[in-house]
């Protein structure tokens, strides 16, 4: 009976997207737009011999290499138009973001409002252009490395061809984003990067099928089974990590009619458990791949500890990945969020906490409660993203495993929640039913 209702209610939610004209154009937009990106992937470089591309997908399916590939969703080692994807983008926001908290120009822009914004978004496409730059020529050096007899035209003109080229297929990318942000469904960079992680999932899905169930007995399918309900559970936990919250109540005073101050409406403040999302992952792996990179400037690959520490599947890399994560995450959430600057809002709103006097014992009050949170945030986050080598222990495939945890279920998760919540947004504005029955669907803030 309550699946019959289950069933109802979804249907009746789809009735309901299909009545409302803007969200169905929002939707069409955005799938044309994604239609358009996942087309742009598979155009190679102008140049290129296909046929020998196969040396330099084998180099990209682990390391640092396969990281760039899954965000670029294949692009990267098909060596296409859209090879760099949004990484540069994402890079130059970071550095302008570092910024914004360190150097007093950009502080100032950041209190500007909107026309602020528009500056500091200026200057992360200049920077994002300068990275591409530098990045397309050491892709375009590393291919012919990789694949040699890949490049089949003058190696001078391919280089100044293909660098402008890869340029303006990251900027391209960058604009289908924006205009999913403006006509779509919103969110257009991270649904990008969403869309080229998802697309590599019935591959490696199928890949594991093969490897479990060709030659084996029923035991294979079992375990496949294992599997599938193990990351079902896994996205619970990270649906949980991300909108996991602790609730600080706020009281608000106002004035009375004869000029007394009582107690007004009283609201909460919300603390995220996990106020970094991916971050402090995406800086720790930056971190892990160092020693691979001197390994290989260097050539020394005989020292144990040198070993152990690029071993991606060994105790030591991942005791130190977790232990980094855990301290970006305190780094990063202290740079992200501001207890003074929260503390001077709810005075100046006449909020307080009960029990806390304003000003600075709120402050305080605020920075211990986000200590506190950030601890068991933390850990399950540095969980999450080792996840995978577990999976890989027990004989999972690399490419199924890593959606077992890690910075791609999360950038899914997260995407997907947004998502979700900016459809029923559109629903509960035209009075429509949500798509839950009971409550609002909450993203990654709240």
């Amino acid at each position: 009976m309550a699946n019959n209702k289950s069933n109802h209610k979804f249907i009746q939610t789809i009735k309901n997207i299909w009545k409302v004209e803007d969200l169905r154009v929002r939707i069409g937009i955005t799938l044309l737009f994604v239609a358009i990106y996942r087309f742009g992937s598979f155009v190679v470089l102008p140049g290129i011999d296909t046929s020998a591309l196969k040396s330099f997908q084998d180099t990209t399916s682990e390391g640092l290499m396969s990281l760039l590939d899954m965000f670029s969703g294949g692009a990267f080692s098909n060596a296409s138009i859209f090879a760099l994807g949004v990484m540069p983008y994402i890079s130059a926001s970071i550095v302008i973001q570092l910024l914004s908290l360190a150097v007093p120009y950009f502080q100032k822009m950041q209190r500007e409002g909107e026309s602020g914004r528009r500056k500091m978004n200026q200057y992360t496409r200049y920077l994002t252009i300068l990275i591409l730059l530098m990045q397309a020529p050491s892709y375009l050096i590393n291919l012919n490395y990789q694949a040699p007899g890949a490049i089949i035209v003058d190696y001078t003109l391919f280089m100044i061809s293909s660098t402008i080229v890869l340029a303006a297929g990251s900027m391209f990318i960058l604009w289908l984003g924006e205009r999913i942000t403006d006509k779509g469904l919103g969110n257009g960079i991270s649904l990008i990067i969403m869309i080229g992680i998802i697309a590599r999932l019935p591959e490696s899905f199928i890949q594991e099928y093969s490897a479990r169930t060709v030659g084996a007995a029923g035991g294979g399918v079992i375990a496949l089974l294992v599997e599938v309900v193990l990351l079902v559970v896994v996205i619970c936990a990270a649906v949980a990590l991300l909108r996991g919250t602790r609730r600080v109540p706020v009281q608000y005073a106002k004035q009375s009619a004869g000029g007394a101050t009582v107690s007004g409406a009283r609201q909460y403040l919300p603390l995220k458990v996990n106020a970094a999302n991916v971050m402090p992952i995406i800086f720790a792996q930056a971190i892990m791949f160092i020693p691979i990179a001197i390994m290989g400037y260097t050539g020394d690959n005989q020292s144990t500890f040198v070993q152990m520490l690029s071993n991606p599947s060994g105790w030591l890399y991942n005791l130190v990945f977790a232990l980094l994560i855990i301290l970006f995450t305190y780094f990063y959430t202290a740079i992200t969020i501001n207890p003074v600057q929260m503390a001077e809002d709810m005075k100046r709103n006449n909020g307080f906490i009960p029990g806390v006097k304003p000003g600075k014992p709120t402050a305080e009050y605020i920075d211990t409660i986000m200590s506190r949170i950030t601890l068991p945030g933390s850990l399950f986050l540095a969980l999450v993203a080792i996840l995978p080598v577990f999976a890989g222990l027990f004989g999972v495939q690399q490419g199924f495993a890593s959606f077992f945890g890690g910075t791609s279920l999360l950038i899914l998760v997260g995407v997907v929640l947004d998502t979700l919540q900016q459809i029923e947004s559109h629903l509960m504005m035209r009075h429509y039913d949500g798509l839950l029955s009971s409550g609002r669907i909450k993203g990654r803030v709240g």
